[in-house]
């Protein structure tokens, strides 16, 4: 619609007819005659629904994970992975080097990953299995 100049009007009610459920029902609650061009009004839809947007993570996000001291390795593990698919784009031995930095070095398997670190990631998430069961 920009590329073929059309009028702020037009642009605003094309707008409102793309909203659906919650937001489209904020729409109808704005003031009549609140709102001068669309360039305000995508900026008032930008403030009310930038805080849920997904953030974006990145593969270093999984060096924040630890195992929780009352926390299971099954639930480390299914935690970790969770956290894992959230992530585009996130190298093996990088995963691999973030799941071993998150379990306590006095774990069983935190030593047995250290003492064969060549393994792949899911030789890795093989083994790890092996320790929750």
């Amino acid at each position: 619609m920009i590329l073929h100049k059309a009028d702020n009007a037009l642009m605003c009610k094309a707008f409102a007819m793309t909203l659906r459920g919650a937001a489209q029902d904020w729409f109808h609650t704005l003031p009549s005659g609140s709102i001068n061009s669309f360039k305000e009004l995508a900026y008032v839809f930008t403030k009310e629904y930038t805080s849920y947007r997904t953030i974006k993570k990145n593969p270093d996000h999984l060096f924040n994970l630890r195992k929780k001291p009352d926390e299971s390795i099954r639930d480390y593990i299914k935690r970790f992975k969770a956290e894992k698919a959230n992530i585009v784009g996130c190298n093996d031995q990088i995963t691999l080097s973030a799941f071993k930095k998150g379990l306590p070095a006095e774990h069983e398997l935190y030593r047995e990953l250290t003492i064969t670190p060549s393994q792949t990631l899911a030789e890795v998430f093989t083994t790890a299995e092996r320790y929750a069961l």
